[in-house]
């Protein structure tokens, strides 16, 4: 006589409903979504599963505290890691939570979907490298370039380096040596390229394919975990984008210093009509979306609002606004209309939000700073002050704009959340 199925107890069904919100917690953390969205959805799913949850995010570690029947606490605590950016496991994630909390999904069939979110792979080799070298092709253009044997350059040196980090990344587990590999082949290209083109076609050369390496979704969303309080996780995840961007400086002047050169000065080069540059800002865009695995039919949104970003940003420019302003200006824009489609759509807003506005990232006075620095471990008496002087200016210039642009994206993003909350937050906050 054939057995029947085991019957489910009670305890099962809850095993399973704590392995689901589990499921979520990692899908979402892990993959760039914003702390505070994260923290929502478990609460969420865990209170249609029948949990009382407290969550505590930090660095390395998500805690699931629930409050039992009986009056016990009962604690489950992830061993997590915010590294990765993958906009498409996060949106098939929360349609699951959306799904499930709506009743069309049950807890066994949500967990297996996710299960399958999980090793959904990143963008294949052939967009990740095409878009890459298009898109810092695009921030060149952006500089000035004009001569197509520059914009040939670039694109190969970024086609080249974008190979060499999936190729890294499949040797390393640690996402560390990526850009460090990336940035030291772009510094060996602008070596090479500086015995035949003037230093101000070497330094977009130099500067642009680093440029695609900014890890901007893990600053952005840092700032926003400060601003709502969560210093601890937001410091960590500042201080992990600034050693990647470290990593980028030192792989950089590593390249050039190998054969003989410094980071040239920048200038010199024509200024970008408005339409020129607004398409250009648009092709950096869909480039920034590739490398965080947005899908294709997810694209025109960002560029849209990339372009519009860049315009304001060009006209402000124009107009002498100076350097800070023009960027406050076009990050308020991008907050006022990247924060409710994203809501709406379900995408992580860092990711679609720094995608919008990767063009306007100051990397130049960051990369000119590092190598001022640089420059002084060697330098005499009579030229130390001078370059700590730049070193000076070139990070003042940086911070400024960083602080403006980061600024211009939470503020709106802040007060419109305050003002009109999600539907789906509505019944958590009432």
């Amino acid at each position: 006589m054939k057995a029947g199925p085991m019957p489910t107890t009670a305890t099962d069904e809850r095993k399973q409903a704590l392995a689901l919100v589990e499921a979520t917690a990692r899908l979402l953390f892990t993959n760039g979504q914003t702390t505070e969205r994260t923290v929502h959805a478990v609460v969420r799913l865990g209170k249609h599963l029948g949990f009382n949850f407290e969550v505590t995010a930090r660095w390395g570690e998500f805690t699931l505290r629930s409050l039992e029947e009986d009056g016990s606490d009962q604690i489950t605590v992830l061993s997590l890691v915010p590294m990765g950016v993958e906009m498409h496991k996060v949106m098939e994630a929360l349609h699951i939570v959306d799904k499930v909390c709506s009743g069309a999904l049950t807890v066994g069939a949500a967990l297996t979907q996710l299960n399958q979110v999980a090793k959904l792979k990143p963008v294949s080799l052939l967009r990740f490298g095409l878009l890459a070298a298009l898109g810092a092709s695009a921030l060149a253009v952006i500089g000035g370039a004009t001569q197509p044997l520059v914009l040939l350059i670039v694109f190969a040196s970024t086609l080249a380096g974008a190979c060499l980090r999936r190729g890294i990344a499949h040797a390393f587990p640690s996402p560390l040596p990526q850009p460090l590999g990336a940035a030291f082949l772009a510094g060996l290209v602008a070596t090479a390229a500086s015995w035949f083109l003037p230093p101000e076609s070497v330094f977009l050369i130099a500067l642009c394919p680093c440029m695609v390496l900014v890890p901007g979704p893990h600053l952005l969303n840092g700032t926003l975990d400060i601003a709502h309080l969560r210093v601890p996780l937001g410091a960590a995840r500042l201080a992990y984008g600034s050693v990647i961007i470290l990593l980028i400086s030192i792989g950089l002047i590593s390249g050039l210093v190998s054969g003989g050169r410094n980071l040239p000065l920048a200038g010199g080069l024509d200024d970008v009509p408005l339409i020129i540059d607004m398409i250009a800002a648009a092709l950096a865009v869909a480039a920034y979306g590739t490398f965080f695995s947005m899908p294709w039919r997810m694209l025109p949104f960002p560029m849209v609002v990339g372009m519009l970003a860049h315009a304001l940003h060009w006209l402000g420019q124009s107009a002498g606004l100076g350097l800070a302003l023009p960027a406050f200006i076009a990050c308020l824009f991008v907050g006022c209309v990247v924060t409710p489609l994203a809501n709406r759509l379900r995408l992580p807003f860092a990711a679609v939000a720094f995608a919008s506005v990767v063009s306007l990232v100051p990397g130049s006075f960051v990369f000119r700073m590092c190598d001022n620095l640089i420059q002084l471990v060697n330098a005499s008496a009579a030229t130390a002050p001078p370059l700590l002087f730049a070193a000076m200016v070139n990070g003042t210039n940086a911070a400024t704009i960083l602080i403006a642009m980061a600024f211009g994206l939470i503020l709106p993003k802040t007060m419109i959340e305050d003002l009109f909350p999600p539907r789906y937050l509505t019944p958590e906050r009432s």
